[in-house]
């Protein structure tokens, strides 16, 4: 083989292998990119957990973000503060995960305290000390977790209340298991609301040296023998230099910029099992493609499913997967209209919900964009209506809701949801409290139908 060719060879190996290591670690740079935004906003530690107390809107730049409840979250350390106690309110719907975004566990209704709180007792990777009474104990595979909690606004005189949920979330305390009290630092709370934040994972060669600095950080037994093996293929080994050569440098800069086309083009042409689909007669997806929220199939680790999550969104956890009566939630998607066409923001739609969704707490409806799964941002901030607007309800209590740039003659206002003209977008609908009538599709969601 002639030196060039070989030479050519060896380096489109890099670059495909610098293609998988961005596959395979997204979901560890989407949750980098969560704490380094948080943490430049809000602060760091311990006991600072940021809460979106009027709830999130498109100032805040996170993969479909839920503005219809209210958000806390927070990054702990553990190699900093060695093992941590997380007082969980009742009635949170929440998780912990590490940093890979595998669950630890889920707190509320599915997690161990069956939505009554308690307290939660999260241990380090390497921890071998005694494990006390009294706690729902949890070992994480990563230093650093991800506490994610979620709480339920009430139902206000003129839409949602947030109030009652922030008064919630704020009951939430977090400290360091062998701390003294006199030592423990107080709780702050920090409003997120109205506040603009980049919450996103890098989308520059920073992705390869945020990287580099987690793979030390961490436990190599955080990630898989095959993970480990195709980081080292690129030059990223735990404790050793990372020095790639100039060429080198390109071929992880092209990575970075195509490797989520590809995953867009996967994401747009379809999966050729059909598995994503939700029904035999409509275009709504299932994130996880019918798999678990572990992203396993019947035989096999859907990478490529978990990949095309954690380009536009964050967190999964049981709780989001089951087909759990009145207390989990589903999420139905779409990109495409009813005649399989994407939704596109220059274009005018209807959604028709048939009466009675199926959930118990709340139904809501939300826009995103569909490169990164942030909202569009327009001077309706929040592009939501939930169960809890006033929304105008047809005579057999059925919904229609308005998507466009403009608001259409026959649209009120309280049902129109405005878009970015020229962008593509995706219409998620949530059921929280998901019932009976999901599972069994005897309560389907019309398609998304241009209007003509």
């Amino acid at each position: 083989m002639p030196q060039k060719e070989a030479e050519q060879l060896r380096d489109d190996l890099y670059y495909s292998n610098a293609i998988q290591a961005y596959i395979q670690t997204l979901p560890v740079l989407n949750t980098i990119g969560l704490r380094d935004g948080s943490e430049a906003a809000f602060g760091a530690g311990y006991n600072v957990l940021p809460i979106w107390k009027e709830r999130m809107d498109s100032r805040a730049w996170v993969p479909t973000p839920n503005a219809d409840v209210i958000y806390s979250m927070s990054y702990l350390d553990l190699k900093k503060t060695g093992p941590l106690v997380v007082s969980a309110p009742a009635n949170v719907i929440g998780m912990f995960t590490d940093f890979y975004q595998r669950t630890i566990t889920d707190v509320g209704a599915i997690g161990p305290d069956r939505a009554r709180g308690g307290l939660y007792l999260l241990l380090p990777p390497d921890y071998t000390g005694q494990i006390p009474q009294g706690y729902f104990a949890f070992k994480s595979s990563t230093y650093n977790v991800f506490l994610f909690f979620r709480t339920i606004m009430k139902k206000g005189e003129n839409g949602p209340d947030p109030a009652p949920a922030v008064a919630l979330a704020e009951t939430t305390r977090v400290y360091p298991l062998f701390t003294p009290e006199k030592d423990i630092k107080p709780m702050v709370f920090p409003d997120a609301s109205g506040k603009r934040v980049n919450m996103m994972y890098p989308t520059d060669f920073a992705f390869w040296t945020k990287l580099k600095t987690y793979v030390d950080y961490e436990p190599s037994s955080s990630f898989d023998p095959v993970t480990t093996g195709v980081l080292a293929s690129v030059g990223i080994v735990k404790g050793q230099p990372f020095n790639p050569t100039d060429k080198q440098k390109q071929l992880l800069q092209k990575a970075v910029e195509t490797a989520p086309k590809m995953i867009l083009a996967s994401r747009q042409l379809g999966r050729p099992d059909q598995r994503n689909r939700y029904y035999k007669d409509r275009q709504y997806e299932n994130t996880w493609a019918g798999g678990t929220a572990e992203w396993l199939q019947d035989g096999y680790f859907d990478v490529a499913q978990r990949a095309a999550y954690f380009q536009i969104a964050y967190s999964t956890a049981p709780a989001m997967v089951m087909h759990t009566l009145d207390q989990g939630s589903k999420y139905p998607f779409t990109l495409r209209d009813a005649d399989g066409n994407f939704l596109n923001g220059s274009s005018s739609y209807r959604l028709h919900l048939p009466p009675n969704p199926p959930a118990r707490l709340f139904w809501a409806v939300t826009l995103y964009n569909i490169t990164d799964g942030t909202m569009p941002e327009t001077p309706q901030l929040m592009p939501s209506l939930n169960g809890f607007n006033k929304v105008k309800t047809n005579d057999d209590g059925s919904i229609d809701l308005y998507i466009g740039p403009n608001k259409p003659a026959e649209a009120a206002d309280t049902n129109f949801l405005q878009t970015v003209p020229g962008r593509n977008f995706l219409v998620a609908l949530r059921l929280y409290g998901t019932g009976t009538e999901f599972f069994d599709q005897s309560w389907k969601p019309d398609d998304v139908v241009k209007l003509k």
